[in-house]
């Protein structure tokens, strides 16, 4: 009795916009790196070839179709839970921000204008948000301490740039994003913090809130 509840009228088209659709969904914003772009582009394209041969395959066609849509209703809750998995250890930003020798803000800045000069923005953007940090720290906002992380630094010159602390995690995320999990970037996006980067080289820090 439930299966005469269930519409059986499923085609190829519909099934895989049903498909499109899930994949579509808002939680899956935060993965916008190309190798999620792919990946929806593969599991779209596995849809379509299933549905091609389980029409003619699975008894009773279109109530194998229902079963095939459960199953993808399935796929699509597992890549949901990885998704969050993965934002989750982008959003930790456990790993040091700086690497290998001790340069000054302004080699980390003129870094940054050679990876953009040469078209690499996810370079850029890493640079650029290393020579804010390094520029606080020189000035005195932050104190020199390895092994920071880019949250950890967006938090602590926040207290003391209170004005500028959502802008300064924003920063930070913006990094994470870009170093941790591979998420493509434009020139807006690298404007925005080298615009960023320049007002936290003046900004006056609030003494009495270190």
């Amino acid at each position: 009795m439930l299966l005469a509840e269930v519409p059986v009228d499923i085609g190829r088209d519909a099934a895989r916009e049903a498909a499109r659709a899930e994949l579509a969904d808002p939680v899956y914003a935060e993965a916008r790196p190309s190798w999620f772009d792919r990946l929806v582009k593969w599991v779209l394209d596995r849809v379509g070839e299933l549905i091609d041969g389980m029409v003619g395959l699975v008894p009773g066609g279109p109530v194998g179709l229902v079963v095939l849509a459960l199953v993808l209703v399935a796929v699509a809750v597992a890549i949901r839970l990885r998704v969050g998995k993965l934002g989750r250890a982008r959003r930790s930003g456990g790993a040091p921000m700086f690497e290998g020798d001790v340069r000054s803000a302004a080699d980390h800045r003129a870094g940054a204008e050679r990876a953009m000069a040469a078209g690499d923005i996810g370079e850029a953007v890493r640079e650029r948000f290393r020579a804010l940090v390094r520029g606080l720290e020189e000035r005195g906002v932050l104190d020199e301490r390895s092994g920071r992380t880019a949250d950890e630094a967006a938090v602590d010159a926040g207290h003391a740039l209170p004005a500028a602390a959502d802008r300064l995690r924003g920063a930070a995320m913006l990094f994470d994003d870009v170093h941790y999990g591979g998420r493509t970037v434009d020139s807006a996006a690298y404007q925005w913090l080298a615009d960023l980067e320049l007002n936290m080289a003046t900004a006056r820090p609030m003494v009495a809130a270190r």
